[in-house]
C-alpha cells in the first residue's frame, strides 16, 4: 500500500524560527569550524555562497548562506529560451496587464490534471518590474502530474509566498524537503532551486511573488513581543542530498520568460549549509488572533502574518493577512468589515469554509476578489441587514474557515488571461452585492423629530 501523507510526513525533519541563522549537514562534519571557506573542504565538496541580498546590506537586512554541495550550480550548459507552445497552457508575461477600478471577483479556478507545477502557474495580477525589483506578482496554480522526473525549476523573479487550497505538495529545495498542506504557507526565496511532486493527487492554490526586498514579520508595536505569527513556529528544512549524476533539466523564470538549461548532476547535491537565506514554510491554524473587545471593528492589519515593505515605512509592497476563526465581542458595534475605499489593493482568496463579509456563495474556496486602489467595498446587501440586526453576544465566526488577502499600496493590474481567458470573472458581482443595497435616510422623518426636539 502506498504511504499516507501523514507517513511521508514523519520523514520530515525542519528547524524552528523566523529569520534565524541556521545549519544543518547531512553528514557528520560537513560544515567547517570557524570559516566558510576552507582551501578543501569536508569529502571533497565545493563551498557556493548564496546571497538573497548585497553584500554590504545592513546587517539586520542581510540575507546569505553557505552550500557545500557535490558541484557547483555553475556547473552547467548554457540557458536557452523555452520554445514557444512548450507551456501553452501557461500564462506568466505581465504585459497584457490592465489596471481597472472594477471590483473583480472569480469563481473557483479549475483543477487541472494534465499539467505540472510549472505548466500549471498563470499570472493573474502585476504591479512592478523584475528587472528593477520593485512590486509584486499574483498567481494561481493548478496542477496534477508531478515535476518530470530530473527536472527542476527557480525564480529569479522574487520570493514565492505559496499559498495551497487543495492537496499536498512535496517540495524538493537545495536546502531540503518540505511537505506542504491546505492551511500552510511556504515561502520560495528568489533563486532557491526546487521540485515539486503531488503526493495525494492534485492541488491548487494561491501565490504572492515579491518582486522587492524579502517577506519579514510585521512589527507588534503596542502588542508587545509575542502574538500574530509568532517566529519559533517558523520551519526551516534540514540538509538533505542525493548524489544524482544523471542529465537534470532546470528551468528559470527570468522576467517572467521562461530558460532552460541542462547539467550532468543533480540541483539537490547540498550535503550541508548555513545562513539565514533558506525557504520556510508557517501553519496557519499557529496564527494568535488578536482582537477588539469593547467596540468596533479593527483594522485588518492586526491580522498580518507576513509583510513585504516598500522604502516608505509602514507601507506594503505586500502584505500576507488572514482571516482565521476568532471571536467577537464587540458591544454596539456593526461587526463585520465597514465600507471603506483604500489606498491600498486587496486581493483576496479563500481556502476553506466561508468568509464573514460575504453570504450568498459568491466568494467560494479556490475563488478570489480584488478590490483595487479606492475601489469601494464592503459587506453585501445581505451580510450588512443581518449584521445591523443581530443580537450582539460574544460570536465565533470563521469556525471551519480560512480566508486571507494579498495586500499592496500599488495599484494592481490584471492580465487578460485573469479578465478573459479564465472564463471566471463573475459578470453580476457588483449587482449582486451592492446594488440591492437600500437607503433607510427618512428626510421627513429626520425633520419631524428635530421639531419636535425644539
Amino acid at each position: 500500500m502506498p504511504a499516507t501523507v501523514f507517513e511521508i510526513a514523519d520523514k520530515y525533519t525542519y528547524l524552528n524560527g523566523f529569520g534565524s541563522y541556521h545549519e544543518s549537514e547531512a553528514l557528520p562534519g560537513t560544515l567547517p569550524v570557524g570559516m566558510n571557506s576552507p582551501q578543501k573542504p569536508a569529502y571533497g565538496l565545493y563551498v557556493e555562497k548564496f546571497s538573497g541580498t548585497a553584500f554590504t546590506a545592513p546587517r539586520h537586512e542581510n540575507h546569505q548562506s553557505w552550500l557545500y554541495r557535490i558541484l557547483p550550480a555553475a556547473a552547467h550548459r548554457a540557458w536557452e529560451p523555452v520554445p514557444a507552445g512548450e507551456y501553452s497552457s501557461n500564462s506568466l508575461s505581465g504585459v497584457d496587464v490592465q489596471q481597472v477600478p472594477n471590483q473583480l471577483r472569480w469563481d473557483p479556478f479549475d483543477f487541472d490534471l494534465s499539467v505540472d507545477w510549472v505548466r500549471g502557474l498563470h499570472l493573474v495580477a502585476e504591479a512592478g518590474d523584475p528587472v528593477m525589483k520593485s512590486g509584486l506578482a499574483i498567481f494561481v496554480f493548478a496542477a496534477g502530474k508531478d515535476m518530470n522526473d530530473h527536472e527542476a525549476f527557480y525564480s529569479a523573479d522574487g520570493d514565492m509566498l505559496i499559498v495551497p487550497q487543495h492537496g499536498v505538495l512535496d517540495i524538493t529545495t537545495e536546502f531540503g524537503r518540505i511537505l506542504l498542506r491546505a492551511n500552510e504557507i511556504c515561502v520560495i526565496p528568489r533563486g532557491v532551486r526546487y521540485r515539486v511532486s503531488l503526493p495525494d493527487g492534485p492541488v491548487r492554490g494561491y501565490i504572492c511573488e515579491l518582486y522587492q526586498a524579502h517577506f519579514q514579520l510585521p512589527e507588534l508595536g503596542p502588542i508587545g513581543s509575542n502574538g500574530l505569527a509568532n517566529a519559533r513556529d517558523f520551519q526551516t528544512p534540514t540538509a538533505h542530498y542525493t548524489n544524482d549524476k544523471s542529465t537534470w533539466k532546470v528551468i528559470s523564470k527570468f522576467n517572467k520568460r521562461l530558460f532552460q538549461m541542462t547539467q550532468h548532476h543533480t540541483p539537490f547535491d547540498v550535503v550541508g549549509w548555513h545562513g539565514n537565506y533558506y525557504p520556510y514554510k508557517y501553519d496557519l491554524g499557529r496564527f494568535n488572533t488578536m482582537g477588539s473587545i469593547s467596540f468596533d471593528h479593527p483594522d485588518p492589519s492586526i491580522f498580518t502574518v507576513l509583510t513585504g515593505p516598500s522604502n516608505e515605512a509602514g507601507t506594503a509592497i505586500a502584505d500576507f493577512v488572514i482571516f482565521p476563526p476568532r471571536w467577537l465581542v464587540q458591544e454596539d458595534t456593526f461587526r463585520p468589515p465597514w465600507y471603506h475605499r483604500n489606498t491600498m489593493s486587496e486581493f483576496m482568496g479563500l481556502i476553506a469554509g466561508g468568509y464573514d463579509a460575504k453570504t450568498g456563495g459568491g466568494f467560494r474556496p479556490a475563488g478570489a476578489s480584488l478590490h483595487n486602489i479606492m475601489s469601494a467595498h464592503g459587506p453585501d446587501a445581505a451580510s450588512h441587514q443581518a449584521a445591523s440586526e443581530a443580537e450582539l453576544h460574544p460570536q465565533k465566526v470563521g469556525s471551519g474557515s480560512m480566508a486571507f488577502m494579498f495586500e499592496s499600496s500599488l495599484m494592481i493590474g490584471v492580465t487578460s488571461w485573469g479578465l478573459k481567458h479564465c472564463q471566471k470573472v463573475q459578470e453580476e458581482y457588483n449587482e449582486e452585492s451592492w446594488e440591492p443595497l437600500v437607503s433607510h435616510f427618512n428626510e421627513s422623518a429626520v425633520m419631524q423629530k428635530l421639531n419636535e426636539n425644539e
